[in-house]
């Protein structure tokens, strides 16, 4: 019932109010995809708080428990082969299953998946077959990885389609905002918890609680997915297409020269990124709270940037951004190495991180959902993140071997790894954005020009959006 006074929305006001809407949504419709999307931030929330808790400690825990650096880096070695084959399967699914029943069964069961690495956090306590848990570790999180990705196609399809395109770019920087704070806020005060319980002698039973405290969360988010709506889809014959089609067939394709040139990226990056954690805790010698706040600056700097970075791509199309933040990427190992000092590290490294970081991943996202059809989405994504998959598990597996056995008297091993990641990350950005377009209309970008335009007459107003947004937090958390 209306109230008082209030005007009845017309239906292209009704549209920029829920900016998901399109003009053929019944409002009925509407408002399930307006529900659903607020339900989707809620549990997005949960989920970075999951993150936060337990998936960024996973290196740190392997360093507690004395594993190897190669060990470290092929963590993520793993996530980079293990990840993307599971979602190809996860893809085909959707054949068989609604989308909604993979993504439950597949949260559940992460859930389930935190158990393991309490108990190799309780072995290792007692002092029980310390040699071999960091190969349990290996294994477990192998396992992790898999059940953690396979409901990534589907999720990414059904999401699609709560959002219009026209207004994707705004509405995935909104919900990266609220998770990107609550993952900074969880994440720092989780270092400090952690770097007490060291001081106190009981490292171990503080991964313990953190650990618990990520399947409690991730639990909670499975309930919110319970009552989330999903549009129906319906797969026509002919909407496959196999993954050497997808390299194969078509070499003029945008989206596939955009995948191959992530899989490029993604190499060049995994040499250098997996031997973070092991630069700042081991070789800088930083505790649990400092490695933290650096390793959160940039999701902090990566915050204030998001709306902006999605206003823009709005108006001048995903490929500017991209190109913008790709130019940014190559410098990034270079800048951890000038300096061991953390107000420099932060201000610096982790600054320009944070900002190229985030736009390249949300223009990612927005840019695949440009290039592909509906149908074809879920497919599409688990052969893109394939591609990068495999570029992060030779990239990774290539830092692994370099840390392991390469000597060098002049300057660490690590220093010349980093080095030499830049190097490469430079060669890929500078042949492989080239090669890349942008398939949608969009305003016309008038370089430098159209860059003031964003900064200087949206900073404001946008910094006032995100500070409101972030303050309604918890109206989210209380949705029901």
């Amino acid at each position: 019932m209306k109230k008082k006074g209030e005007k009845k929305l017309t239906q292209k006001q009704e549209i920029l109010k829920n900016p998901a809407t399109t003009k053929t949504d019944s409002p009925k419709m509407r408002g399930l995809k307006h529900k659903a999307r607020r339900l989707s931030i809620k549990e997005g929330m949960l989920t970075s708080a999951k993150t936060a808790f337990g998936y960024n400690y996973i290196s740190p825990f392997a360093i507690a428990i004395n594993a190897s650096n190669s060990i470290v880096a092929m963590l993520s070695s793993i996530v980079g082969i293990l990840g993307p084959l599971s979602q190809i399967f996860g893809s085909r699914l959707i054949e068989k299953y609604s989308r909604k029943k993979i993504i439950m069964k597949a949260v559940f069961f992460e859930a389930l998946m935190w158990f393991p690495f309490i108990i190799i956090a309780l072995l290792f306590y007692k002092g029980i077959i310390t040699n071999i848990l960091p190969l349990m570790l290996l294994l477990i999180f192998a396992v992790y990885t898999i059940v953690n990705n396979i409901g990534h196609p589907a999720w990414f399809s059904w999401i699609g389609d709560l959002v219009d395109d026209k207004y994707r770019g705004r509405w995935f920087s909104k919900r990266n905002l609220l998770n990107g704070f609550i993952a900074i806020v969880i994440g720092i005060s989780s270092s400090f918890f952690l770097d007490y319980t060291k001081k106190m002698g009981f490292i171990m039973f503080g991964f313990i609680t953190l650990f618990s405290l990520a399947f409690l969360t991730r639990l909670t988010g499975w309930k919110i997915l319970k009552k989330q709506y999903e549009p129906k889809i319906k797969l026509e014959k002919g909407y496959y297409f196999s993954f050497w089609d997808f390299l194969l067939k078509n070499p003029k394709d945008n989206f596939r020269k955009f995948s191959i040139y992530r899989f490029w990226l993604s190499l060049a990056c995994s040499i250098s990124s997996p031997l973070l954690a092991v630069y700042l805790l081991r070789i800088l010698g930083f505790g649990y709270t400092i490695y933290m706040i650096i390793i959160f600056a940039g999701t902090i700097f990566s915050l204030t940037v998001l709306e902006l970075w999605g206003k823009f791509a709005d108006r001048y199309g995903n490929y500017r951004v991209l190109g913008i933040a790709s130019i940014l990427i190559p410098i990034i190992p270079i800048l951890w190495i000038l300096s061991p000092n953390p107000i420099y590290l932060i201000f610096v490294p982790a600054l320009i991180s944070g900002i190229s970081w985030a736009g390249f991943n949300l223009a990612t996202g927005n840019f695949i959902y440009d290039n592909v059809s509906q149908q074809k989405r879920s497919l599409a994504v688990s052969y893109f993140n394939m591609l990068g998959g495999f570029g992060t598990f030779i990239g990774a597996g290539i830092g692994a071997i370099l840390i392991k056995f390469l000597t060098i008297q002049i300057i660490k091993p690590i220093i010349a790894i980093f080095i030499f990641g830049s190097l490469m990350r430079m060669i890929v950005v500078f042949y492989g954005i080239p090669h890349i377009k942008e398939i949608r209309k969009t305003e016309k970008f008038n370089g430098t020009k159209s860059l003031k335009d964003i900064i200087i007459n949206e900073a404001k107003p946008t910094l006032i959006e995100e500070a409101h947004q972030i303050m309604s937090i918890k109206k989210y958390l209380e949705e029901k």
